[in-house]
């Protein structure tokens, strides 16, 4: 008998890949004989960054996230590109989108400082995502620690392996598994979008081509973001509450206001429809299903020793 599609995506509900599993050299005390102010400065400097630019959180969740889909969890995302070698930075999915960089330059030199070629750029990251959360009214979770960073950069991972903005459900949903991360995950993940904006190229398509979109809504999308090249500057928030990390993402899910075509893939007549009402409804429901996600995504294939090292500037490997 053919098994349906909708029983594949079913399947892939239940069970992912072995991607990202429960690593035992990774520990939230790692650091806490060598470096015990770690979490400290990390905390200190994220304050300092959020009260001069609160949209540097959702800057630094994506570059967490772009580090870890492209390859593991390893800073390869950080490296600049040199003559002998293209980073992850110039790739189509990042380039030009990401940012946060200056802050990891600054949390990196003020941990040299007190624990110097102790800590990993990559321990460095997944600190600074899970704090831009949490002091943007989100959960915080155990950061579990002791990664250490690439050597070289995965331009092609970061090509090939983080999701579009167009992307389809089935499609999410097959990206997410090969790593390891089930459809909770990956529908709580998805809420990292509750922070931050997006530019009108990615979601012009939508707003004047999609049926499944709330008309208000896209109307006033279209006075700023018109067909044909418009203003590569205008964006648009991802929610209503950009500034803040709670449930407004799938509350205006449920409203069809999905900015990006793969926001609004997750609702409307799709299997992870209950996950996404659930959410929308229970923001600590929400909160809890982030937070365990987020140390899966941080599982995502750690580098340990050699052939890693700890950088002393997160932006080239070490001479």
């Amino acid at each position: 008998m053919a098994i349906s599609f909708n029983f594949f995506l079913l399947l892939l509900l239940l069970a992912g890949s072995t991607t990202a599993f429960p690593n035992f050299f990774l520990s939230p005390s790692f650091y806490s004989n060598t470096c015990p102010q770690l979490h400290g400065i990390v905390r200190s400097a994220m304050k300092e960054a959020i009260r001069n630019d609160t949209t540097i959180g959702a800057g630094l969740l994506r570059l967490f996230f772009h580090d870890c889909f492209a390859g593991g969890c390893d800073a390869s995302v950080l490296l600049d590109d040199t003559r002998a070698s293209v980073g992850e930075k110039t790739a189509p999915a990042n380039k030009n989108s990401l940012r946060g960089f200056e802050v990891i330059d600054l949390i990196k030199k003020r941990v040299e400082a007190d624990c110097p070629r102790t800590v990993s750029c990559a321990d460095i990251l997944a600190l600074a995502a899970r704090d831009s959360v949490g002091l943007l009214h989100g959960p915080r979770w155990n950061v579990r620690l002791g990664r250490s960073d690439a050597t070289a950069a995965e331009q092609n991972a970061a090509s090939f392996s983080l999701p579009g903005p167009g992307s389809s459900l089935p499609i999410l949903l097959t990206m997410f598994a090969a790593k390891g991360l089930d459809a909770r995950d990956m529908v709580a993940l998805s809420g990292a979008h509750t922070l931050g904006r997006s530019h009108c190229s990615l979601y012009r398509e939508r707003i004047h081509g999609d049926s499944n979109i709330d008309p208000a809504f896209s109307a006033a999308l279209r006075s700023t973001c018109p067909l044909g090249s418009g203003n590569a500057t205008v964006t648009a928030p991802f929610d209503r509450t950009p500034g803040r990390f709670d449930n407004m993402y799938f509350k205006d899910l449920v409203a069809f206001r999905g900015l990006l075509k793969s926001d609004q893939a997750l609702y409307g007549g799709s299997l992870v429809d209950p996950l996404v009402e659930i959410y929308s409804e229970d923001n600590a429901a929400f909160g809890r299903d982030f937070a365990a996600a987020m140390v899966k995504l941080g599982d995502l294939s750690p580098l340990f020793g050699l052939p890693g090292e700890i950088r002393l500037n997160c932006r080239k490997v070490n001479a």
